[in-house]
């Protein structure tokens, strides 16, 4: 069941791409901000109670939903149900017309539209990045996007749907990334900020809950491009990076396309401190910079081939796993 979901799913969003203000997404928004209003009183307990109610009570709606489906309806609604919740959750058109445009810029030559459009993604200070750390910047933030939209996303959905969970894992890895970014200590804070205690509780718990999902996305990012090197960047460079599972990632992209990330980069990366100008002095091939070649626009359709690539070998691992069960 779990193959035939994702395929769906993602077949659907890519001929119907979600909007993205869509009322799932603003309602689930509105459920955060009210559990951190309502139960963010400053203390440590009072930061993992909120984010325990943010972050869990929609996955356990969906729990509830799919074993009533299963159980009581019949299979076909309960993949139907699994399906709606990946298309919710899964998929590259959620951030992909940001790498769309920005690399059609590029090739156009229109290099100032291109700063225009990652000032835009990021909200990153991009008046004086050079074309190739516009190109640097594009290739770190979509890999990381395709991380935590598709594949992070696929392997809590498969853990969580072979131990008869349905597709609760998926609700569970989203809103947890939700969660930090939103709640993160360089987020774009709102009127009344969080406490310091909920802003360690939601980063300390995305650190374990993606520590698996990165390692796996860096595997296949090594499975289907250049293995030794991706395999070599994922060893030693990945503390180049800010964030062990971020680093992961990063490193491992690095060494798959052969392309420099990090360094320069890195100075102008997430949220408050991506406000921060880019030094136009600075060189680029400084000793944070992972080995690599100097990052061009044919490094983002390599970027875009290697993403796909690891898409197939997951659905192909699933698609083993659910013939291997299968009745002879």
């Amino acid at each position: 069941m779990s193959f035939f979901a994702i395929l769906l799913a993602l077949l659907i969003e890519q001929a119907r791409p979600l909007a993205r203000s869509n009322p799932i997404h603003e309602g689930l928004r509105a459920w955060a901000l009210s559990a951190r209003r309502n139960f963010d009183a400053g203390g440590a307990v009072h930061g993992w109670v909120t984010w325990a109610l943010a972050v869990c009570v929609p996955p356990l709606v969906v729990l509830v939903v799919y074993w009533l489906l299963h159980h009581y309806v019949g299979w076909p609604l309960a993949l139907l149900w699994n399906v709606a919740v990946l298309y919710v959750t899964l998929g590259f058109r959620q951030f992909s017309h940001h790498f769309t445009r920005i690399r059609d810029a590029l090739e156009e030559g229109d290099t100032a539209l291109a700063r225009q459009h990652l000032a835009e993604w990021k909200r990153v200070d991009a008046a004086q990045l050079p074309r190739s750390e516009i190109v640097r910047h594009v290739i770190e933030y979509s890999v990381i996007a395709a991380h935590r939209h598709v594949f992070g996303v696929l392997a809590w959905f498969s853990v969580c749907a072979a131990l008869g969970l349905g597709p609760s894992g998926a609700v569970l890895y989203r809103m947890a990334e939700f969660a930090s970014r939103h709640w993160g200590a360089n987020a774009a804070l709102p009127e009344h900020p969080p406490s310091a205690a909920l802003t360690r509780a939601a980063a300390q718990a995305w650190t374990v809950m993606d520590w698996l999902p990165a390692r796996l996305t860096a595997l296949c990012f090594a499975v289907v491009g250049s293995f030794e090197e991706a395999i070599e960047g994922w060893r030693f460079h990945a503390q180049r990076f800010p964030g062990d599972n971020d680093g992961v990632v990063l490193a491992a992209t690095a060494g798959a396309i052969g392309v420099r990330l990090g360094g320069v980069a890195l100075r102008s990366r997430g949220g408050a401190a991506a406000a921060q100008a880019f030094e136009a002095g600075a060189p680029l091939g400084d000793s944070d910079s992972t080995p690599g070649q100097e990052p061009q626009v044919a490094h983002l359709r390599s970027v875009v081939g290697l993403v796909w690539r690891s898409v197939v070998v997951w659905l192909l691992l699933l698609a083993l796993f659910t013939l291997a069960r299968l009745p002879v």
